[in-house]
Parts: C-alpha cells; structure tokens; sequence
C-alpha cells in the first residue's frame, strides 16, 4: 500500500480503537479465544503453545490479584525478568488491573533498580528469581511477586499463590476486571520505560495507553503483518520496542514463540520455523561477518550465489544459486522466514543487501523510547536500504535547520517522570536528538546522534556510528568499536573483541583473552579492515590509529547501558590516557 492508502486505513481502524491497552487484550482474546497466542519452550526441547483463553485466564488472575493487593488506577508494578511468557501475562495483567508498568532490564544493576523502583515510585515488583529478588528487597516497594522459587521474606509470594488470590476475588466479582478496564481511559499512563541512560541516570518515560494503541493500529495499517504470521520474540520486553510488538500482536492476531535465551536462537529456529523476527544489528553483523569468512568451495559457492542473486532473479542461473545454495542458507533460520526487523541501532546497508539477496529482507526501523519505539519503518515490499524508511501512518516528520529530526504524531509520549520536557517536546514536536535526512522517496536516512557529531580540529565533521557500523562488517573479531576524534587532529578508534569470534578464529580459552587480544595476527586482520574501511571513507574520516583492547566493554561498567547501547562519552572519559596515547 501506498501513504495515503495507509493513512485512509489507519482511519478506518480508528473509528472503533479501544480505549486502552487492557482492553485491546481482552477484545483480541475473545474475538479468537482458541487460537494460539502463545509458544514457550520446554526443558525437552520441543514447544508448548498456549492459546488467547489460556492467556487470558492467566492475565485475569493476575489483574484480579493485584487488585486484590491493593492496587490503584495507574499505581506502578515493576517488573524484572528475562524474556518470558509469564512477563507478557504479568504486563497485560497489570494493564487490566489499571495500573501501569515500570520496566526493568534484567541486567540493570542493584543502584538501578533501586534509583527506577523509587523515582517511579512502584508498590508492587514482579521479579523472575531469587538474584532479581535480592535487587529488589532493599526497596520500598509493598509487595514483591517471585516468578521463579520459594521467596522467604514476609511482602513477597509466589506468582501462583497471586494467580490463586485472583481466582478468589474473581469468584467473588465475575465482572471485577471488565469493569475495571473499562474505566482506563486512553490518556491514563500505560507504561513507565526508563531510558537506556547513555548520559546519566534513566529517565522515566511516561507512556500513555493511547499510544500503544495506535502503534498497534498503525502497524496493522501498514498490512506487514498477517494473523497467519508466526513471531519469534527473543529481544529484552523491558524496552519499548518489546512492547510495540506486543501491541501489534494484540491488534493483528498472530502469535509469538517467546524465549530470551540468545545463545539458543540459531538451533530454535529451525525447529519453530518463523515467519517474521525482530532482531538487532549485531545478529546479522555476526551472521553476515561469519558467512563471508567461509573458505573453500562452499565459500565460493556462496560467493557466487548471492552475486548472481544480486544482479538478477529471472533467469536459470538464479534458479540454479538458489535451489542449489541460497534456499539452504534460509532453511538454517527456519524456511518460512518472511522478513526480519532491524532496530535499536544502525544497520550497515550492505549487510542489508546481502541478506536481500539470499532471500531474507530485513525491513529496518527506527524510533525512540520517547515515541514507542517504532516510529519510522522500511516497508519490506519496498525497502530503500541505507534508511529507516517512511514514517507510520498517522505521524509526521520533518528536519529541523540544524539537521535535528523531529517527530509529531499519536504514539508520543506523555512527558517525563518528574521531570520536564520542554526541551524535548515543543508544540507537539519531538525533538529526537537525531541527525538526518528526508530522500526523494520519503524515506528517513539517519546520520547520527546529534550529540555524537565529531568535529576535528581541522573542522570537519565525522558521524561515527555511520563508520563502526561499517567497521563491524568489514570485521567478524570486532564485538565493539569506539570512533574518537572530538578536537582531535585525525580519528582513531578503541575496539573491542568479539568472544566467540575471537575463539573460533583463534581457538583460545577464555583465560587466555588477554594475551589472544595482543596477538599480532589478531592486529594484522584489524587493521586489513580498516586499511579496506579507509579506502571506502572520506580522508577526514578515515581511522590513521587504533588500539586493542585487552578486556571487554560491559554494562557493569558502565560503558554500555543494558539495551547494549554504547556510552560514549563514559567510555572516552574511562579511557582518555589510552585515547591521549595514539596522538603523542
């Protein structure tokens, strides 16, 4: 469909939206109640499905329960757990109870959690084990739900024993949570996302159910998404890009496979055969990295596959790379995969390319927490590569003077937690803090973070994460990369071994990290890469040095925030000797 044809349906399906987030849940179960909504895996290996009339048992005790703990309209219920079904059930749960979800990375450390739990001001945290537990214990928070175990202090109990204190208040007062629902009216808060925090503490993102509503709406708009689709759901709930498609379910009707466990993603697909993947860049930087470093016949073979495919897709030769190679490549992801989404970071164009040619688009998108997550989005019938896309229907988008993309429309949030927003939000606008550009199809090329714009001392400007995406391509052992140059006279760059790059290259333990990282043949294949990215760069923006690191960048440390986004500035703070020693 064309925009304005998006647009006239979007219109459509607003006519009868629901008013919030809960009931858009309790429509889409009993419009289908049987149908599969749900896969999880089990310890066995194989996956057990769960239909919307389950789910929806599940997520009415739950509302049920913790309105039976004292739950108030648009009171805050934390939630830290890895990526899970039981997550899923717990948000909607607390959607139909009125209140609101604080999200928590898994990952967040005990400061953080302290600092999100109390600046949101949360009475009830629902946690997955005993290590989220011990977090969440030193807070103020009434009551704590454990997922997984036995908990032995005094305001916690078991999500069984909750889900059983809502059946006794639902056997009570059948219609207690319908009628609780129905008096959530579109502008009450939905969500609270604190920020990922590249700058300092997060910020709290104040979500209303409006939001989430047309995010689903829109998407569905868009007709990318069938109920006959099959979504694997790996990526962290606790980020807004999580619950985006979790309301795109709800509006659309298909079901997910739900695991968090990424070391296991390659081997499950094959098994749960989806149709459609949400992922992040370094999956496919490390698929595409892995591929290209295949040797030998099966490497040419390769090699002349996706070239052929490249350039041509009607004659025998394609038909011949593609029985013969290219359709192996995809059975390795399933067979049935439609697209993937790309979001969260900048994906190399290239590598979008490549999986084009085997057969597997990758529609990349592009938003902020600030507007849902998915605000800008590359059709996957009519992608234009090196871009975000087009915006979804219903929002608008403009450049600002200074190159800042700006954002207006109904999937924007409320405000911040306690803070202001004036200088983000003016006049409807959201300033994203996003340089870019319009193209002449409309589409949304994103050049940087406007606070991430190098500029030499010679006066010229270098976008640096336009430059480590490419890096990590060219690169299969680079698990990081930071680009430095600020003042400086030339760019340098501090990188950042991949592990299991590193291993399969070298096949070093663990242990021996350190010395691996300082090996000369490690060194010589880094610096091929970069003598090959400098010849693809403008001369201002090529990298003239480089330093390996001997350890690796991590959240603990601050030098990346728990979305696995790059700090930069702490991290050029943490190394500024290391930094100062490739201009002496």
């Amino acid at each position: 469909m064309n925009p304005e044809e998006e647009n006239a349906l979007l219109a459509r399906l607003r006519e009868d939206e629901p008013a919030s987030f809960g009931a858009m849940f309790l429509h889409r179960a009993a419009r289908r109640p049987q149908d599969e909504a749900y896969r999880r895996p089990l310890p066995d290996g194989t996956w057990q499905g769960q239909t919307w009339a389950a789910t929806a048992d599940a997520v009415t005790e739950i509302a049920a329960g913790l309105i039976a703990l004292g739950l108030q309209p648009e009171d805050r219920v934390a939630i830290a757990a890895a990526t899970r079904v039981e997550w899923i059930e717990a948000d909607f749960g607390v959607m139909c109870a009125g209140g609101a979800t604080t999200t928590v990375y898994p990952s967040s450390s005990p400061a953080e959690v302290a600092h999100i739990l109390t600046d949101s001001g949360s009475r009830i945290a629902i946690v997955e084990n005993a290590a989220q537990l011990a977090k969440v214990l030193p807070t103020p928070v009434e009551h704590i739900v454990l997922i997984d175990g036995a908990p032995d202090d005094p305001r916690a109990l078991t999500l069984a024993s909750l889900r059983s204190l809502g059946r006794e208040r639902l056997t009570a007062s059948p219609d207690l949570v319908t009628e609780t629902v129905s008096r959530v009216r579109p502008e009450h808060l939905a969500t609270l996302v604190y920020t990922s925090g590249t700058t300092g503490l997060p910020k709290g993102v104040r979500i209303p159910h409006s939001a989430w509503v047309y995010q689903g709406l829109a998407i569905q708009a868009m007709g990318i998404v069938h109920p006959g689709d099959l979504g694997y759901l790996w990526l962290p709930l606790s980020h807004a890009f999580g619950k985006a498609l979790l309301s795109c379910q709800l509006s659309v009707g298909f079901p997910f496979a739900v695991d968090g466990d990424v070391s296991r993603i390659v081997e499950r697909l094959g098994v749960v055969r989806p149709t459609i993947m949400p992922a992040v860049p370094r999956i496919f930087e490390k698929v595409y990295a892995a591929v290209g470093a295949t040797s030998g016949l099966q490497g040419r073979l390769l090699r002349w596959a996706v070239g052929v495919a490249s350039t041509t897709r009607r004659d025998l030769r394609f038909r011949l790379a593609d029985r013969l190679v290219l359709s192996r490549v995809r059975a390795r992801f399933g067979g049935r995969m439609r697209y993937f989404i790309s979001g969260a970071a900048r994906l190399d164009p290239e590598i979008a390319r490549w999986f084009d040619a085997i057969g597997l688009p990758i529609a990349e998108g592009y938003g902020l927490t600030e507007s849902c997550a998915t605000t800008v989005f590359n059709r996957p019938d009519r992608p234009e590569y090196g871009t975000v896309g087009m915006p979804l229907p219903g929002t608008l988008m403009r450049i600002a003077e200074d190159g800042e993309i700006l954002l207006k429309g109904p999937g924007l949030m409320a405000g911040y937690h306690g803070l202001p927003s004036d200088e983000v939000l003016t006049d409807g606008w959201l300033r994203t803090g996003d340089i870019g550009e319009i193209t002449a199809r409309g589409s949304l090329r994103v050049t940087d973070r406007k606070k991430d714009l190098i500029k030499t001392s010679n006066g010229k400007y270098v976008a640096p994460q336009s430059i480590e995406a490419r890096l990590k391509a060219l690169c299969p052992l680079i698990g990081q990369v930071v680009v430095h140059g600020e003042n400086r006279k030339y760019v340098t760059a501090l990188i950042d071994l991949d592990p299991d790059a590193v291993l399969a290259a070298t096949s070093a333990a663990a242990a021996d990290f350190s010395d691996t990282s300082r090996s000369a043949a490690i060194e010589s294949e880094i610096s091929a890469a970069i003598d090959r990215l400098n010849r693809e760069v403008n001369s201002w923006e090529t990298i003239k040095k480089f330093l390996i690191l001997d350890h690796h960048l991590t959240v603990e440390n601050g030098d990346l925030t728990p979305s696995m986004k790059l700090r930069r500035r702490a991290v050029e703070a943490r190394y500024r000797t290391q930094l100062d020693s490739l201009y002496a």
